[in-house]
């Protein structure tokens, strides 16, 4: 196989043209799309769809598609009535760091907007998932994350009440919640079970965190224990798949 010179390792092989050398019309224009939004620079406004179907030569609805691939991949965002280029994502790891640190450690300003704090009998369904007693009281601490004042992600948490028994009267909810547990209440994360999958918000998720419920979500699924074994939290995190990247160290 040919392979350019100058192709990056994380990029598509042959920039993903295929062996025969027919592409869309629309991918074409994505990939001169892709080069203007280099030279134009994060925050750079982008022509508007007339001129871009005038300086390739192609229909609107084609430059159209090629925006909206661009869009969900996170490459431009929209501004007011326009398109500007977005900021490069957010690289979460996927360890047993706090959101807070994950996103200060990229020298942005971490945040979180409280929706709801309930407390209530713990169910059948999340006693048997999280190690707990069914009908034991639980608290559930809904969150909008927030990076630099962006709307970012959707958390839920599960935590038992006997764990935290003044989380609705001690914890700040715009703080880092590990943070709480550690300083305050001397609870060290042991370790946790994470599952990742690619799922589609719902239009109540979508109208939360302010994206077009056609944005792919990558959603997590933390179950969390202490140093001794015991169950901690259940945690269920949408995250912007247009802002938000994870990142992992393997061992052999």
């Amino acid at each position: 196989m040919d392979y350019p010179n100058d192709q990056a390792p994380g990029a598509p092989v042959r920039s993903g043209i295929p062996e025969h050398g027919r592409i869309p019309k629309y991918y074409a224009v994505k990939a001169h799309i892709a080069l203007l939004i280099e030279e134009l620079g994060e925050g750079g406004p982008l022509p508007t769809e007339r001129d871009l179907a005038e300086r390739y030569e192609v229909a609107r609805e084609t430059v159209r598609q090629a925006l909206r691939e661009l869009l969900l991949e996170g490459k431009l965002r929209r501004q007011g009535r326009g398109t500007v280029v977005a900021g490069p994502k957010l690289a979460q790891p996927l360890s047993l760091a706090s959101y807070t640190e994950g996103v200060r450690r990229q020298g942005r300003t971490p945040g979180r907007t409280l929706i709801s704090l309930d407390r209530f009998p713990c169910p059948e369904a999340l006693a048997a998932e999280a190690g707990l007693e069914r009908g034991e009281p639980v608290w559930h601490m809904e969150r909008v994350l927030l990076a630099d004042d962006e709307r970012v992600g959707l958390e839920s948490t599960y935590v038992a009440v006997a764990r935290v028994p003044d989380l609705d009267r001690d914890f700040d909810p715009d703080s880092s919640f590990y943070a709480y547990l550690h300083d305050r209440l001397g609870i060290a994360f042991g370790d946790a079970d994470e599952r990742i999958e690619t799922v589609l918000a719902t239009p109540r998720e979508a109208l939360l965190i302010g994206t077009p419920p056609a944005l792919p979500m990558l959603l997590i699924h933390r179950i969390s224990r202490d140093t001794e074994g015991r169950p901690l939290e259940r945690v269920r995190t949408l995250y912007r798949g247009d802002r938000f990247s994870f990142t992992t160290h393997l061992r052999g």
